[in-house]
């Protein structure tokens, strides 16, 4: 799987190391290139998962606010819902950053 900006990839793991949720890929962390992500002030808490934390998305000279978000504090029953760990996995807006597989 990838997420790509243009022609720039920002995330690639195996279709294995993802997480699949409510329509969102979620990659690892070590999967997404480094110097691709920053963090963004915009507030948010998914009621099941957490406090999210928002990310820009930067490509170049391209900054995509809130490209990306990620739960760094899982809750402990949202990796139980979902069977796998996924803290820190960073899923990417897919009206902003294409997803291929």
């Amino acid at each position: 799987m990838k997420a790509v900006v243009g022609e720039t990839v920002v995330a690639e793991a195996t279709n294995e190391a993802v997480v699949r949720i409510e329509g969102n890929v979620y990659f690892p962390p070590d999967s997404v290139v480094a110097g691709a992500l920053r963090d963004s002030a915009t507030p948010y808490a998914c009621p099941w998962k957490g406090r999210a934390q928002y990310h820009d998305v930067l490509t170049g000279e391209m900054v995509l606010h809130d490209g990306a978000w990620s739960y760094p504090d899982l809750y402990e029953s949202a990796a139980a819902r979902v069977g796998r760990d996924f803290s820190g996995y960073v899923a990417f807006d897919q009206g902003q950053i294409r997803i291929e597989s």
